[in-house]
Parts: C-alpha cells; sequence; structure tokens
C-alpha cells in the first residue's frame, strides 16, 4: 500500500510539510509506503478547460509543461492521498487548486481512477479561513468518488510562521490520529 502527499505550501519545510510529515510517520510505522510531493512554489497553471484530456483519453492533461501530469500518475497509482494547503485568504493556495482542478478533470474524463481511493485534508491556518480550505481539498475528494478520513477535529492547524504547527499541541494529536485512521481504513480495504 502507498499514500502520496502533496505539500501545496511554498514552504517546502514548513508548517503543512510538517503536518504531512506526522501522518507519513503514523503510516510507515504501518507498514504502509508514502511519498511526499513538492507542489507549492512551483511554476503551474490552472485548467484551460479545453477538454483534450477526455478527447484524447490517455489520463494526461494536454499542457504538459508543469508537474501536474506527474502528479496525476502518483495519483493513479496510490491508494491514498493528502493534499497539504495553507489558507490563503480563506482558501487553498493556487497551486493546490491548479492540482485539484487539472487533475480532477483528467481523472474524471478518463474513467474515475480515483474510485475508492483514500483521501485526507490537512491544513495550515494562522486563525480563520481554514474550513473552507478544508472543504475545497475534500470537494475534490468527494466528486472523485474518494474516502475521506477525518480525525478527533479537523485536519486543521493553527499554525501560521514557520514552527507554529510543532507548538500546536491538538493539532499534532490531530494528525497522529489521522493517520491511524488512515492506516486503519487502507488495510480494512485492502482485507476486501
Amino acid at each position: 500500500m502507498k499514500v502520496v502527499g502533496f505539500n501545496c505550501s511554498p514552504r517546502k519545510n514548513g508548517n503543512t510539510s510538517h503536518m504531512i510529515q506526522d501522518v507519513f510517520k503514523v503510516l510507515n510505522a504501518e507498514g504502509i509506503e508514502t511519498e511526499l510531493i513538492q507542489v507549492g512554489g512551483k511554476d503551474i497553471h490552472g485548467c484551460r478547460a479545453c477538454g483534450s484530456c477526455g478527447k484524447n483519453k490517455n489520463m494526461r492533461c494536454v499542457f504538459d509543461d508543469d508537474i501536474i501530469n506527474m502528479c496525476v500518475q502518483k495519483m493513479v497509482e496510490a491508494d491514498g492521498i493528502i493534499i497539504g494547503s495553507p489558507t490563503y485568504f480563506a482558501d487553498v493556495t493556487m497551486e493546490a487548486k491548479a492540482l485539484i482542478d487539472r487533475a480532477g478533470y483528467v481523472v474524471k474524463m478518463n474513467g474515475g481512477a480515483m474510485r475508492r481511493k483514500v483521501g485526507a485534508a490537512v491544513v495550515a491556518a494562522r486563525r480563520a479561513g481554514g474550513i473552507h480550505t478544508f472543504d475545497t481539498i475534500n470537494h475534490f475528494f468527494t466528486i472523485g468518488e474518494m474516502i475521506t478520513v477525518g480525525s478527533t477535529y479537523w485536519n486543521i492547524t493553527l499554525s501560521r510562521m514557520e514552527g507554529d504547527y510543532e507548538k500546536d499541541e491538538e493539532g499534532a494529536r490531530t494528525m497522529k490520529v489521522l493517520g491511524e485512521n488512515m492506516a486503519w481504513l487502507l488495510k480494512k480495504i485492502k482485507e476486501e
């Protein structure tokens, strides 16, 4: 089993990355392979609604000038997907939105390869807006017919500045339980 995580924060080693890594620690301890893909800070663009992915039926966006096709391939190959984003003006980063829109369109237009995969959103927020960011990512999972995973609280931490996540004991505990729940669900699905 494998879970791929997408860090959509432009801060490669910031709070969002640390959150994903904490979930990964639990997954790794349960024997689940993990891989982190840095999306934030990359030069990517949004969906142009050209419809070529639906016409070509090759599980690829026709625009191959950034990392999105690689991300789509990683999603298709994985059993579980984590998308992490800090909260920017009460929503996901531009990179997260481009990933969601383009990957979502490609997968839906090519037979729905995300169906019944396990998905988890992780969100860093300074103070507010995190629920909307969390919902945006979960909308991607639910329209792809994925199974979303929760924790003891929403998968959000109050952390703005680098290092703030480590100070948020409840947020760190939430990520740990998220990892436990994700591992449990992945194993139950695998038993079927």
